[in-house]
């Protein structure tokens, strides 16, 4: 997948790509004429990303972990439309297998970075 640069961060880049694949489901799901459920996918989707990469200049400690709580509560809700998607039918299990991954390994990492940037 093409990417300007590439980070020494891993989250910064997992985000990204993630980011990169949701707006190729988006395409997929607008095909199907899906097109309230696939923005609302779209939206969360692509910010996790873009939170992600605003907390690299982040202006505090305490702005770095909002910044990444934002990150998070859209990962959640990424996995929340995905959840929709295949229990409504939507998407088939392979389709959700394959995003659901990558959604929960994003999750479990912004919780790691979250916890261990609060103070103690």
């Amino acid at each position: 997948m093409p990417y300007i640069e590439k980070s020494e961060n891993p989250i910064v880049d997992l985000s990204y790509q993630f980011g990169v694949r949701i707006v190729k489901f988006y395409k997929y799901l607008n095909e199907k004429q899906i097109y309230v459920l696939s923005k609302q996918l779209l939206r969360c989707g692509t910010s996790i990303g873009a939170n992600v990469h605003e907390s690299i200049h982040a202006q505090s400690r305490a702005d770095f972990i909002n910044k990444m709580n934002i990150a998070l509560k859209e990962a959640d809700e990424t996995d929340y439309w995905l959840r929709l998607l295949k229990d409504s039918d939507i998407i088939n299990q392979k389709e959700f297998d394959s995003l659901e991954k990558d959604v929960k390994q994003i999750i479990g990492t912004l919780v790691k970075i979250i916890k261990s940037s609060k103070p103690i």
